[in-house]
């Protein structure tokens, strides 16, 4: 009898130990919300944000595992010194030297984000990187492989365990994982931000800069994340190479021919290329596209007038635009490659 109560006993413990490691809480991570700034977009009662799924989707993000060759990873075209941005080509590369047809757009604040891609074609964080993963000229890979490849990694058995409570590797968990490191890419300590919170002042010509991009660029890079989120025209004509229609080729609506996502002007004094086919190597090309182009049904209504820069204007918006470079963030060790 005293055996059995005894083994009772004992089988008791080594079941509540085991809970606990079972019920072991991961860190949680919480995102200020800059004074100013909208309500973020992403619901995170779906992906509760924690430290240990950050350190697991910021592995996954730098590991080429993603890829079917294993040479390309998220990171391979989303360089962290250039804002997450695609610099190396005009048009980014995916395995074996394929070429998509266009640049890859900077990662940040993509809590406050409702669409994605240059044609807005994915409308969640979660189910973006479904798109390179699968597509055949980036990592031509499929989820279910990459579960398949991850459940023989010791090291990733014991980061999902982390992160999420217990080793099971799935798609989903794949996927909240890369959503948790890129929601912490949040960019809101540039010269600018703190001119805003009145820690810092712009210079005169700053100053200058700052108005002529409030009467010339604000009506679709809405401050203070400088995207409107909407899908606009950009006064660039159907590349003939390229063929590529915008968000007409998720829509099918002659309406849609030519739209692409207003990109974030944060950090653009790093994003180059510009444009969504990387066709800008500056941003003073960039400028100067806008100021050449007169009344054109390749723009947008509150960009048919004429800009009518000078050559100082145009110098002064460019000062400006470097205000909005954060480099706290372009370095910051929490988001590099992990070691």
């Amino acid at each position: 009898m005293k055996f059995r109560i005894l083994n009772r006993i004992l089988i008791v413990l080594i079941l509540g130990i085991g809970l606990s490691f079972t019920l072991r809480k991961a860190t949680p991570i919480y995102i200020q919300t800059p004074k100013g700034w909208p309500k973020m977009h992403y619901d995170f009662s779906k992906n509760p944000l924690t430290e240990e799924g950050f350190q697991l989707g910021r592995q996954l993000f730098y590991d080429p595992v993603l890829s079917r060759d294993l040479t390309i990873s998220c990171a391979s075209c989303h360089f962290q010194s250039t804002g997450f941005a695609h610099v190396d080509h005009d048009l980014s590369h995916g395995i074996e030297g394929r070429i998509g047809t266009r640049n890859a757009m900077g990662l940040v604040n993509l809590a406050w984000s409702k669409s994605f891609m240059w044609d807005g074609g994915v409308n969640h964080l979660d189910m973006q990187p479904l798109n390179p993963i699968t597509s055949p000229v980036e990592m031509d890979e499929s989820l279910e492989h990459i579960v398949d490849k991850l459940r023989k990694s010791e090291k990733y058995e014991l980061l999902f365990e982390s992160a999420f409570g217990d080793s099971r590797i799935t798609g989903q968990r794949v996927l909240f994982a890369l959503s948790q490191f890129e929601l912490l890419l949040v960019s809101s300590n540039s010269k600018y931000d703190k001119v805003m919170r009145k820690e810092a002042q712009f210079s005169e010509q700053e100053k200058v800069g700052y108005n002529l991009f409030k009467t010339n660029c604000a009506s679709c890079h809405n401050e203070p994340l400088f995207s409107s989120e909407k899908l606009e025209t950009n006064g660039l004509p159907l590349d003939p190479t390229l063929q590529d229609v915008g968000r007409m080729k998720i829509t099918a609506l002659v309406s849609d021919s030519l739209l692409f996502k207003v990109p974030t002007l944060r950090n653009s004094q790093f994003t180059f290329p510009y444009m969504h086919d990387g066709r800008f190597k500056t941003l003073t090309e960039v400028i100067n596209h806008y100021n050449t182009l007169s009344d054109s049904k390749l723009l947008p209504k509150q960009l048919s007038r004429p800009m009518n820069l000078s050559d100082d204007d145009r110098v002064d918006l460019l000062v400006f635009l470097k205000t909005l470079t954060d480099t706290a963030f372009l370095f910051d060790p929490r988001f590099s490659f992990p070691k």
